[in-house]
Parts: structure tokens; sequence; C-alpha cells
């Protein structure tokens, strides 16, 4: 199995800092996210975990089976680039041909490897024809399987659903998912937040070439987001006013009717506090924590972060 593990890089391009001191830690058979807008240095790390380029500062460790490895032999990663490099004039099936070969399989791996994924991706009445006939989704499927088709150990991936429909997203997803069970490593950046929260073991959110947030899911919100709201339905219809007459609650705000409400308590109240407070009011149907979508603390941290940006640089 391949872990990373990134300390202090930092990459800088002419006069522009593309990426500035970052540190994290990719572990073994798990989902990694970059994300982050255009320009906050996604790709400038990507290529320098592949090793196509190289940290002006810093280092990067990559362990493959505990053993820390100055490069990763070739057949053990695969790298999808966010601009793609196969043959327009060649027909899908050559094309994978010599990518396998490339990578030193037997013709007889290959076709077996395409046998298994030429149909999984809805692929295999196209294998005949000429790459530039395809739709770019279709070509986003035949890159995707130059990457699988070795069973790579690490999987780098720019931009994987990049002109894929909703139904063949899920058809990334779960091919993701599977893999990552069956212990590969997978970094990937994207902008599709609704799929990378479902997918991501942790993240890096990214912006200007800092780190704004790192960890988990749960970690990520807790640091965008650390004041917490619940909804609170009620069996009877409330006022406002009462549910805000006591002093566990800050604020209350009403979502569709007056029997549901979404909660922030004051700072330092515990859950189980509110909870008891609001029960002494009235009787509740459903009691639940509100937790931001990962696209609306994205905008939000990245807005945030430029407008700190900004005040720092008029300061100086």
């Amino acid at each position: 199995m391949v872990e990373i593990e990134v300390h202090a890089v930092e990459k800088q391009y002419s006069t522009v800092k593309a990426v500035q001191g970052l540190s994290f830690k990719v572990e073994a058979g798990k989902i990694f996210a970059l994300l982050g807008p255009n320009g906050a240095g996604k790709s400038s790390l990507i290529r320098m975990l592949v090793g196509l380029t190289h940290p002006d500062a810093g280092r990067i460790e990559v362990r493959f089976d505990q053993q820390v490895q100055a490069h990763l032999p070739e057949n053990c990663f695969a790298y999808l680039p966010e601009d793609r490099g196969l043959y327009p004039d060649k027909t899908v099936t050559d094309n994978l041909v010599y990518i396998g070969r490339l990578r030193g399989m037997k013709v007889e791996e290959i076709h077996a490897q395409l046998a298994l994924w030429l149909p999984r991706l809805d692929l295999l009445d196209k294998a005949k024809e000429n790459l530039a006939k395809l739709s770019k989704g279709n070509q986003q499927k035949v890159q995707l399987i130059s990457c699988l088709m070795h069973q790579p150990k690490l999987l780098v991936l720019d931009e994987p659903f990049s002109g894929l429909d909703p139904i063949n997203q899920e058809h990334v997803v779960s091919i993701l998912s599977e893999l990552r069970d069956a212990g590969t490593t997978i970094v990937l950046s994207a902008h599709q937040m609704a799929l990378v929260e479902r997918l991501a073991d942790s993240m890096l959110l990214l912006n200007k070439g800092q780190q704004v947030a790192l960890g988990s899911l749960e970690q990520v919100i807790e640091q965008l987001s650390p004041r917490k709201q619940y909804v609170a339905k009620f069996l009877h219809p409330q006022h406002k006013d009462k549910l805000l007459n006591n002093d566990v609650v800050h604020e209350v705000e009403p979502i569709d009717n007056d029997t549901q409400f979404v909660i922030t308590p004051r700072e330092g109240v515990s859950v189980n506090d509110l909870l008891r407070e609001l029960m002494m009011v009235a009787e509740i149907a459903d009691f639940s924590r509100q937790r931001p979508s990962l696209h609306e603390l994205y905008l939000q941290a990245v807005q945030q972060h430029n407008q700190q940006t900004q005040l720092a640089a008029a300061a100086q």
C-alpha cells in the first residue's frame, strides 16, 4: 500500500507563489481530495506528488509497503492529468493497448482489462472508433481506463469528473469507492463538492497556494463553521420569542412554518443543555444538527480568505 507525507512544501513560478508551505498526509488505502478555485495550487501540488516537478522548499515522502521511496515504480501509480494526452486519430482499443504496453503489460493482460472496463463504463460499442469522434465525456472515460487497467496502488486524478454527466459521475464514484475499499490510495482534485463530500476520507482546501482547511469532512466543518446550529421540529406551533426567552438560545429562525426552527445556542452551551431547555418549552418531534454543505463552506471560506489576503496586502 502507498501513503504520502508532504512537509512544508513550496513552489514558485516567476513571481507567482503557487504552493506556500503546505504539510499534510495521505493515508494508505484512503481517498484524499484537493479542493480550491482555479489557480489555488491544486495542479501544481499534484505535479509535485507524481514527480513531474520538484518543490523549491520542503519535501515529499512516498512510502510503498512502509518503505520510503525516492520514486515509485511507474507500474505502481497512475496519473490522470488535467490536460489529456491520448491520440485522437487512433481507436479507443489502440490507444489503450499502447498505454498498457508502455506500462509493461502483456497484450493478453490488456485485453482482459479492456473486457472488464469497457462494458463497465459503457464504451464497448465505441472500442473501434477513433477517439476524436467520441464525446468529451467518453474521451474522459477512456483516459480513466488508461489509469485503471494496470491496477495501480496509487491513483492521482486531476479533475476525474470533468465532462461526465451525472450517470457517469455515479459510475466513477462507485469505481473509486471500490478501489479504495480494495486498498488503493487515491488523491483527486475536483470541483463537484457533493461528490467529494461522499467520497473523501480527508481533504485539503486551498486558496492562493495556502491551506484554508485540512482534515476529515467533520473536521473541516468544525474548522470553517465552529458555531453549531440545530433543527428542532415541535409537535405544535411555537412563537419565536418563546423559544428565545432563556439563557441558552442565541438565535432562532423559522424554516417554513411555526413548528420547525433553526436554533443557534449561545457560546459554550452544550447540545444536552439546549435540548433540555427546549423540552421544557414544548414537545419536540425531531431534533438534529444542521450541517452546512461542503459547497456552502467552500464558497464562504474562499471569500473570507480572499478578504483576509487583501487586508494583509493593504497593511504592508
